[in-house]
C-alpha cells in the first residue's frame, strides 16, 4: 500500500462516506452453501468485509495499514481483523473456503499474493476477485463524466496502483482457475451531499491535502461548488462500472509454505 492510506481522515472517510457498492456486487454471488470461514484480503476500513457477512458464518478482514482499521468495530462489528500483507498471509493452508479481494491486489506483488490466496483456500473453496471504477458516469447525461475528468485533473491520482486484468493472467501458474467472469454496472441514486462525501473520500483528494497541494476545506469547497452544477439540487443515478471474477483452486494444487493461524 502507498503511504497515503496511513491517514486518519482517509480511514474515517472509507468507513463512513463510501457508497455501498461492495454489498451490491456481492449480492449477485451464488454459493452452493454458505461458507464457514471467509477472508477479505486488503479490507481497508472494513466495508468490503461487512459485505461478506451474508456469505459466510465467520469473516476475517486482513489489512496491511493498521490505521485503516480504526473504525472496524462500527463498520463490521461481527468480523475479526488482522494486520498483515497479501504476499504473506498469516494463516495456515486451506484455512478459508471463501476468499475475496476488492481492488486490493492492484497494490501488491501480484504473483506472490495469488499464490498465497491459493494456499489458504480450501480445495472446494471460492475466490472472489472484484473491483469497480470511480462513480464517474450517470444516467442523466455527460455532466458527471465531464466533472470527474476535471476532478482528476484538479486532484491527480497518487502512484502505487497497478492495473489488473484477471482474464490475461496465467492463473494455473499461481494454482488457480477461472470459473466465471462478469462485467458489472451498479446504479445508485445519490444526492449532492452523498456524492460530495464520496468524492472527498477518494484517495487522490487525501493525497493532495497530505502533500500540501491544497487545504482540506479548499478541496471541499471546490467539489461542493462544481458538483452543484451537476446535481442541481436533486438526485442523480450514479453508475459504478466494475467486474466480478469467480475463481477456485487448481485441481491437484498442493499446499505449500504453511503459515501459523493467528
Amino acid at each position: 500500500m502507498t503511504s497515503v492510506y496511513d491517514n486518519e481522515r482517509l480511514a474515517a472517510a472509507y468507513a463512513f462516506d463510501r457508497p455501498p457498492v461492495h454489498a451490491r456486487i456481492l449480492r449477485s454471488v451464488r454459493l452452493e452453501q454458505r461458507a464457514r470461514r471467509a477472508l477479505d484480503v486488503g479490507c481497508g476500513a472494513g466495508a468490503s468485509t461487512a459485505a461478506l457477512a451474508p456469505l459466510a458464518e465467520h469473516v476475517v478482514g486482513l489489512e496491511p495499514v493498521p490505521l485503516m482499521l480504526a473504525h472496524r468495530h462500527e463498520v463490521a462489528p461481527d468480523a475479526r481483523f488482522v494486520v498483515g500483507s497479501a504476499e504473506e498471509l498469516p494463516f495456515a493452508a486451506a484455512s478459508f473456503d471463501l476468499v475475496a479481494a476488492a481492488g486490493s491486489l492492484n497494490y501488491t506483488d501480484l504473483p506472490s499474493a495469488l499464490v498465497e490466496v491459493a494456499r489458504v483456500l480450501t480445495p472446494g473453496g471460492t475466490f472472489l476477485l472484484y473491483d469497480f471504477e470511480g462513480g464517474r458516469h450517470s444516467l442523466a447525461g455527460d455532466a458527471l463524466a465531464t466533472w470527474f475528468t476535471a476532478f482528476e485533473q484538479r486532484f491527480p491520482w497518487p502512484s502505487g496502483w497497478q492495473p489488473l486484468d484477471v482474464r490475461a493472467l496465467p492463473l494455473a501458474t499461481f494454482g488457480l482457475r477461472m470459473l466465471d467472469y462478469t462485467d458489472l454496472e451498479i446504479r445508485l441514486p445519490m444526492t449532492h451531499d452523498a456524492y460530495l462525501r464520496y468524492a472527498l473520500s477518494e484517495v487522490n483528494v487525501h493525497d493532495a491535502v497530505a502533500r500540501g497541494a491544497c487545504w482540506a476545506e479548499e478541496a471541499r469547497e471546490w467539489c461542493r461548488e462544481t458538483l452543484g452544477e451537476v446535481f442541481g439540487g436533486g438526485e442523480v443515478t450514479v453508475v459504478f462500472r466494475g467486474y466480478l471474477a469467480t475463481l477456485a483452486r487448481q485441481s491437484g494444487q498442493h499446499e505449500r509454505h504453511p503459515r501459523p493461524t493467528t
